[in-house]
């Protein structure tokens, strides 16, 4: 069976990726096609984005966090019953942690998918015909059935963009006009996902623009192709835990879909809020305190005292617990703003998040603990102070040694580290004694 599939990429980030990829999930969505989205990469923000425009939860797609195998798995899961995919690359087409390795044309490559490629052509004209000639050819492996051009000045300025099209043979699927509105709210870890309705808002202007501007048709026409039929690898997990209780409120909710339904297999998954409710579900028996914005909401975390109390009595009586970057940070001891100001937090580990002097640190992580490996990814702006040590030695793609510190007190585990367990079957082992 056909069915319209493919991957959005460009040739460098800032082109239009995610602005293309939300306009188009919009369009499909409102004429009452199911859209399942992806993201190539561990990226949390572009599938919160990607579910807003759609409908449909995003689903990450990584072959550094996860195997081929797991990928395709996961990619046949959720496309069996739905009428288009639409997966989102990450940075340029070839850009991997290592050459191309884990770039999103090794992702199209591993699903055998088209590619329709957003160059920015804000200023250039004819010349594009390299740029379109060079992604084209480089690789003879991946197929880039056609272009979808940003910040275009005028249909002057476009026809000469189609010159350029027609001479490399790659199909113009048409244009982003260049227009301010043409935008997403930012906020400084991505997009500020919270505000809805002005998402909601500027999705709906982008959609208006993909509808007069891009042909709809011709590209799920040239980009439909054969859905393959693996069978999806089931994996049987026997229950362990009576009830998950995974943190997800204004303040954490940065979790993988694949890691929350590999917990659904594990036990009963409930979702409690640090913000709002005032302790643990009673039975819980496992705690996941995911990453998210603690530091926007820090004086509100620090006067749930009844929270704190109860979730520090869960870890001290032996809990498992889970906790990664601001599911960390909300653990310490406490949170500085940016503006200096300091809130008490639940106090398990002792040390300082704080987001003064905010510096980016990003990177894919690997690291062996109890027997196991674990890979993940980090990306903060926050730092901690701290002289507590590190329970393992984790390493970037490439091998080298990073920093980055995993922390354990009694079966309480956390760091910096987001990691994917979806494709680890004996990742509990990260509890063992």
């Amino acid at each position: 069976m056909n069915k319209p599939q493919f991957l959005i990429a460009a040739a460098n980030s800032g082109a239009g990726k995610t602005t293309v990829t939300l306009g188009l999930m919009r369009v499909l969505a409102k004429r009452n096609l199911s859209v399942q989205p992806f993201k190539c990469g561990p990226d949390y923000i572009d599938t919160k984005l990607h579910a807003l425009a759609s409908g449909k939860p995003s689903v990450n797609l990584d072959l550094f966090l996860a195997s081929p195998e797991h990928i395709e798995n996961t990619y046949n899961k959720y496309t069996s019953s739905i009428d288009v995919s639409v997966v989102e690359g990450v940075m340029g087409l070839f850009d991997g942690y290592k050459k191309m390795e884990g770039s999103a044309a090794q992702i199209a490559k591993q699903l055998d998918i088209p590619i329709v490629l957003v160059v920015n052509a804000k200023a250039s004209a004819y010349s594009t015909a390299a740029l379109l000639y060079g992604f084209k050819n480089f690789d003879k492996d991946i197929r880039v059935k056609g272009v979808i051009f940003n910040f275009v000045g005028s249909e002057s300025h476009y026809s000469f963009l189609k010159d350029a099209c027609y001479d490399v043979g790659v199909e113009p699927l048409g244009y982003l006009p260049k227009d301010e509105n043409l935008a997403i709210p930012e906020r400084h870890l991505g997009l500020d996902t919270d505000n809805t309705e002005a998402i909601h808002h500027s999705i709906d202007i982008l959609s208006d623009a993909i509808e007069q501007h891009v042909d709809i048709e011709r590209l799920l026409e040239i980009t439909s192709s054969s859905v393959k039929s693996t069978r999806v690898k089931e994996i049987e997990t026997k229950p362990m835990f009576q009830c998950i209780a995974v943190a997800k409120d204004e303040a954490f909710n940065f979790m993988y879909v694949e890691n929350i339904e590999t917990l659904q297999q594990l036990g009963s998954v409930v979702y409690f809020s640090p913000l709002h409710d005032k302790e643990l579900p009673r039975e819980a028996d496992f705690v996941y305190l995911p990453g998210g914005y603690p530091e926007f909401y820090a004086s509100k975390l620090s006067e749930n005292k009844t929270m704190h109390q109860s979730i520090y009595d869960y870890i001290e009586k032996g809990g498992k617990l889970f906790a990664e970057c601001g599911g960390m940070m909300y653990l310490s001891s406490s949170i500085q703003t940016n503006e200096g100001v300091k809130y008490p937090m639940v106090d398990i580990f002792h040390q300082e998040a704080s987001m003064k002097n905010m510096k980016l640190k990003l990177g894919y992580r690997l690291f062996s603990y109890q027997g196991v490996e674990y890979r993940g990814h980090e990306f903060h702006y926050s730092q901690i102070i701290s002289n507590l040590p590190s329970v393992a030695q984790q390493y970037g793609a490439r091998g080298q040694e990073v920093d980055t510190k995993l922390l354990r007190y009694k079966n309480a585990v956390a760091g910096y580290t987001h990691i994917y367990w979806a494709d680890n079957e004996i990742w509990l082992n990260l509890f063992n004694d």
